[in-house]
């Protein structure tokens, strides 16, 4: 059997090739393997970088969001509570109804009810309505009281009482007045007013 080529070289240039292979195989190994593998290591190194800069972004953004919404539902309880003390329209149905539950609470009877044209001043309207109720005189005093205490501003002037009679030691009243409750007044109609005010001081 012939000898191969390989195994009629010297020991050291046998050596010597087996060497380069080994070396060769090594740099196929760097340039097809594991320079795909460093190159995708660093894109998503890189790209996670860049997920975490864009998490972190998207996290004060969302956080700014809950702040506004937190803010905006602030606004709107501000704004409910508001329009319950001073409305933004006349309201005659809310306006009796709270003049009918004050006189339910205080035990007095509402026999009659008015509705007056509003008065509007520089910066809100009030709505008066002629009213009358009758009951004993602590009942009264407390209608009065409740008006004062509801959560709508209103207030009772030009009262006038009379039929006092007297049953079971007890004063019993008829009393009429005009209650008024207030509204607020938009810009249009603020700015309207103010000018009619200024016409009426100035005469023109």
């Amino acid at each position: 059997m012939a000898e191969s080529a390989l195994a009629r070289l010297p020991m050291a240039a046998r050596v010597g090739i087996t060497l380069g292979l080994v070396v060769l195989s090594g740099l196929v190994y760097y340039v097809g393997f594991y320079s795909d593998v460093a190159s995708s290591i660093e894109q998503a190194q890189a790209s996670r970088i860049t997920l975490e800069a864009e998490l972190a972004a998207a996290r004060k953004v969302e956080a700014a969001y809950q702040k506004d919404l937190e803010e905006l539902a602030r606004r709107r309880e501000r704004e409910r509570e508001l329009n319950k003390i001073l409305p933004p329209t006349t309201e005659y149905p809310a306006f009796l109804s709270a003049v009918q539950n004050v006189a339910n609470t205080a035990g007095v009877e509402l026999t009659a009810w008015t509705p007056q044209p509003e008065i509007q001043e520089a910066y809100y309207a009030r709505v008066p309505m002629k009213v009358e109720v009758s009951g004993r005189f602590h009942q009264i005093a407390k209608f009065f009281y409740g008006i004062g205490q509801s959560d709508r501003i209103m207030n009772m002037e030009n009262i006038s009482i009379r039929e006092p009679v007297v049953r079971d030691n007890e004063i019993f009243l008829k009393v009429s007045g005009l209650a008024t409750a207030f509204r607020s007044l938009d810009k249009a109609e603020s700015e309207a007013s103010a000018g009619q005010q200024r016409r009426t001081t100035t005469g023109g």
